[in-house]
């Protein structure tokens, strides 16, 4: 082998002879020629209109059948194009479930950015707003976890998807570690938290909890009583409690 394509990552086989090969084909020659033409955006660029068109229905797909039935076809089928439209944008499967679950990701992340709005000064109410983004409160985010418990199962049979979906990240985690650690240190936790670890619990039942409500297995009422229970001993009503006044009458 010699390398890999500069524009999909494909392995390359080597020359006997000539310059070393750069890309797979002429189709990725090409398209590493039209990126490099196109004028330089000044932001993360908005994905292209189609392959976004194509990603929506690799979730729908993913919601309603599991990832195992988002065949290249189906998903042509799915989003109203051809296969060969899809194999354009998306030179493999791999590269297509890739691409739409981080699409997902980021639309997940705009909208809980709009959607927390809670004081910061107040933890309790900020940690719930994070919280409700791993609950099937509303359709829009029961079909994400629908999509996210997708690709979980198929990471569990694909090595190259699960180095992608189980990444070593944990933006979450770390910022609901970050409030706690605020709230120790305004008084409203318990100094002896681990906020680290304390975080990961809290993270991990939301998102057990979550999948619970999705299968009917809880009732979304009870599953907000559970956390509420959590949160209450992470921000116990007395940790912040004026100290009692000296004794006499």
């Amino acid at each position: 082998m010699s390398g890999v394509c500069a524009m999909c990552g494909t392995a390359l086989q080597a020359r006997g002879r000539g310059r070393p090969r750069v890309y797979c084909s002429r189709s990725c020659q090409a398209r590493a020629y039209r990126r490099r033409a196109a004028p330089p955006a000044p932001g993360p660029a908005a994905p292209h209109p189609r392959r976004r068109q194509i990603a929506e229905a690799v979730w729908r797909i993913a919601a309603e059948h599991g990832l195992h039935a988002a065949s290249i076809r189906e998903v042509a089928a799915e989003a109203g194009v051809s296969p060969r439209s899809v194999q354009y944008h998306f030179r493999s499967k791999h590269e297509l479930l890739v691409a739409a679950l981080r699409l997902l990701h980021q639309d997940n992340e705009r909208r809980a950015r709009l959607r927390i709005t809670a004081d910061p000064g107040d933890p309790g109410a900020l940690l719930r707003s994070i919280i409700d983004e791993l609950l099937p409160l509303d359709a829009q985010r029961r079909a994400t976890l629908r999509v996210l418990a997708a690709y979980y199962a198929r990471s569990l049979t694909d090595p190259a998807l699960a180095a992608v979906f189980l990444h070593d990240q944990h933006p979450l985690e770390e910022l609901v570690a970050a409030v706690i650690a605020q709230a120790q240190r305004t008084g409203a936790a318990p100094p002896a938290l681990d906020p680290d670890a304390e975080a990961d619990i809290l993270v991990s039942a939301a998102v057990s909890l979550g999948g619970d409500v999705l299968h009917g297995g809880r009732t979304l009422a009870a599953v907000r009583r559970t956390l509420d229970y959590h949160l209450g001993r992470l921000l116990p009503p007395s940790a912040k409690a004026d100290p009692p006044g000296p004794a006499g009458g």
